[in-house]
């Protein structure tokens, strides 16, 4: 008899299942590393990114921005795809563990319930810019910045699609 295959690799949280996830990693002895962002439109430079960040542990949990906080911080013309597309093609990335929505502009008080150990960001980042580094660095967690993919970017994509 076969398999059928599961597409993802990863897993959707719900928000409000964030904290009991993390606590269980935690119980696992599992290092997680966290990054969030828009996802947009997925290209080359976000798989480098997110490829490198995994590498910092164990478990790699995205905070993906909603359609509606993606409105807030790029404009009425975006998202180009709803944040359940967004997290379809996250989750079917091999590197990505779990994928959590969440609403704010900032990704500060998922972070607060993750803990996680290591918080990435770009390196277009300075640390002191970073939402949540002082956080992740005061229960002993590390902070590191991945250095971008040259002339990789959602916004130069659109732009030479439009």
């Amino acid at each position: 008899m076969t398999q059928k295959k599961n597409l993802m690799s990863g897993q959707l949280i719900a928000r409000k299942d964030v904290t009991a996830l993390a606590q269980r990693l935690r119980r696992g002895r599992k290092k997680i590393v966290f990054t969030n962002g828009v996802f947009d439109v997925l290209h080359r430079g976000h798989i480098s990114y997110l490829t490198k960040a995994r590498s910092f542990g164990d478990c790699l949990i995205v905070g993906l921005n909603s359609d509606r906080s993606v409105r807030r911080l790029k404009g009425k013309s975006r998202p180009l795809q709803p944040q359940r597309d967004r997290a379809a093609i996250l989750l079917a990335l091999r590197v990505v563990d779990y994928v959590v929505v969440f609403g704010e502009e900032t990704p500060d008080k998922l972070i607060k319930q993750i803990k996680p150990d290591v918080l990435v960001k770009g390196a277009d980042y300075k640390i002191s810019e970073i939402v949540g580094a002082e956080f992740v660095k005061s229960i002993g967690g590390q902070v590191r910045r991945v250095r971008l993919s040259s002339g990789r970017s959602s916004s130069r994509l659109i732009r030479k699609l439009g």
